[in-house]
């Protein structure tokens, strides 16, 4: 996960306000204050917000439970951009409200493709195999 400045990486200030902002994500989304059935029907997290450092643009990385429908929910998210950038500037006090921008968060996809890799036959008959056995190869 790059950012602009890979040497600095994040200010405390773009950390900071980052996480008051995934805070004010996590609670509109906890209370279904948006008025939107595909968003309120999914079960989605936000574990992370990424701000730009001038703070005008915050990136919002969107985990999404059931990865078919995440097209359109991360399209719904940005229909509702507008509504939620002003409940953002109501819970959070900022200068400026940044702009929104809304992304699938792959961490969730690397974990599912790890755990797939670890229930494949082939893992799973290595695993299977006795420790012991190994060791009896080496010693015939």
């Amino acid at each position: 996960m790059k950012h602009h400045d890979d040497k600095k990486g994040p200010s405390q200030r773009q950390l900071r306000v980052g996480e008051l902002i995934r805070h004010a994500m996590t609670e509109i989304l906890s209370r279904g204050e948006l008025q939107n059935d595909l968003i309120q029907s999914a079960f989605i997290t936000i574990p992370e917000v990424r701000m730009s450092p001038d703070l005008k643009i915050a990136t919002v990385y969107v985990t999404l439970h059931d990865r078919a429908r995440e097209k359109d929910i991360i399209r719904a998210f940005a229909d509702e951009r507008k509504h939620l950038r002003m409940e953002i500037a109501h819970r959070v006090n900022l200068k400026f409200a940044p702009d929104l921008r809304f992304r699938p968060d792959e961490g969730l996809v690397e974990a599912q493709k790890i755990d797939a890799l670890l229930r494949s036959p082939q893992v799973q008959r290595d695993l299977a195999k006795p420790q012991d056995e190994d060791d009896a190869e080496g010693e015939a």
